[in-house]
């Protein structure tokens, strides 16, 4: 695999159809059934443009959760438009925090900016070193909790990134996935602070393409410059709408402390089989080192046995004896469980 194609690659690569799925950090198979109403009853004005209300109206719910202002909120169509925008920003070096997700540093290469990647490290605990960035980079990315190391930074540690004449941008993807969102920068006010926020995780909606910025309004204009008319579907539109109301906060807050609990089970459970390091984190996935040599086999006899896991060797500053994989139900930890000691036995040392 080649640089831009690892820079690419993405968990649902490796779920394909028919296999267990622990390579998508998506939770459940789709929508809660309040969430599917509020999509449906939105079907038939589908003959319509969105509106600027309904973009409004989102932009107004969001901003509330967080504590912020209607201005001071972008919506998009997943997180991953926010990342295809940066380029907009023109920056001339640009710093990303790795291992970390790939998507940032492959759009702002694609555009021709000049990229310098800042490594944590295993032994630290992959801890973030802001003393590590580069004074020169004018825009720094770092996840939080960061994919796929599933660690969560100090919120003191993130915000002392930014600088005079620097845009910081959290990727806080899974930040509601912890409980109370302890360290999110969400509701900060930053010179040059960029937080972009996904519905696809805890909601399971990633087909659908929704998720929102916020930050400095005058910074969010420069990012939407480029944006074509009517970006954000109606259909996105309502289901930020719907998900920042505080219902559904609170629903999202039940949900991540059933997850603290389903990931302290199945980190015990895979500490057990010997051979397999859980490196810590709080996000709902795990990062595992497996032994030396083996984690490219030992992938491949999972997948041969039914269950795909996220190979991990496409994230800068990881190998490939480190596979990512999502907290499941217990009976599907225990499929894995049971394929990954079986393969570990197989592969020679």
């Amino acid at each position: 695999m080649d640089h831009r194609e690892a820079l690419r690659h993405h968990g649902d690569v490796d779920a394909e159809p028919g296999l267990l799925d622990f390579a998508v950090n998506v939770q459940g198979d789709g929508p809660p059934r309040w969430l599917r109403d509020r999509l449906a009853g939105c079907l038939d004005g589908l003959g319509r443009y969105p509106v600027a209300a309904h973009d409004a109206a989102a932009r107004e719910a969001v901003a509330t959760r967080h504590g912020r202002r209607a201005d001071e909120v972008l919506v998009l169509a997943g997180s991953a438009e926010g990342f295809a925008l940066l380029p907009a920003l023109r920056p001339r070096l640009a710093a990303v925090v790795h291992p970390g997700f790939t998507e940032p540093e492959a759009a702002l290469r694609d555009a021709g900016v000049d990229v310098v990647r800042v490594l944590t490290d295993e032994s630290d605990g992959h801890r973030l070193r802001p003393d590590a960035v580069p004074a020169a980079a004018d825009l720094v990315v770092v996840g939080n909790p960061t994919n796929p190391t599933g660690v969560l930074h100090p919120a003191d540690d993130v915000a002392a990134l930014a600088a005079p004449g620097r845009v910081l941008l959290v990727d806080e993807a899974f930040a509601d996935a912890v409980p109370g969102e302890p360290e999110s920068l969400a509701g900060r006010r930053l010179p040059g602070l960029l937080v972009f926020r996904s519905l696809t995780k805890t909601w399971a909606l990633a087909g659908l393409r929704a998720g929102y910025a916020v930050g400095e309004p005058a910074l969010l204009a420069r990012l939407a410059a480029p944006r074509p008319p009517w970006p954000v579907s109606t259909l996105a539109l309502e289901a930020v709408l719907a998900c920042a109301e505080p219902p559904a906060v609170a629903e999202s807050e039940r949900a991540a402390e059933r997850l603290v609990a389903m990931r302290a089970e199945q980190a015990a459970a895979l500490t057990a089989v010997d051979g397999v390091t859980v490196l810590p984190g709080r996000a709902p996935y795990l990062l595992l080192r497996l032994p030396d040599g083996r984690g490219e086999p030992v992938r491949t006899a999972l997948r041969a046995a039914g269950i795909a896991v996220r190979r991990a060797d496409t994230f800068p500053g990881l190998g490939p004896d480190h596979l990512r994989v999502a907290v499941r139900p217990a009976d599907q930890v225990a499929r894995l469980v049971a394929a990954l000691a079986e393969a570990l036995t197989a592969v020679p040392a």
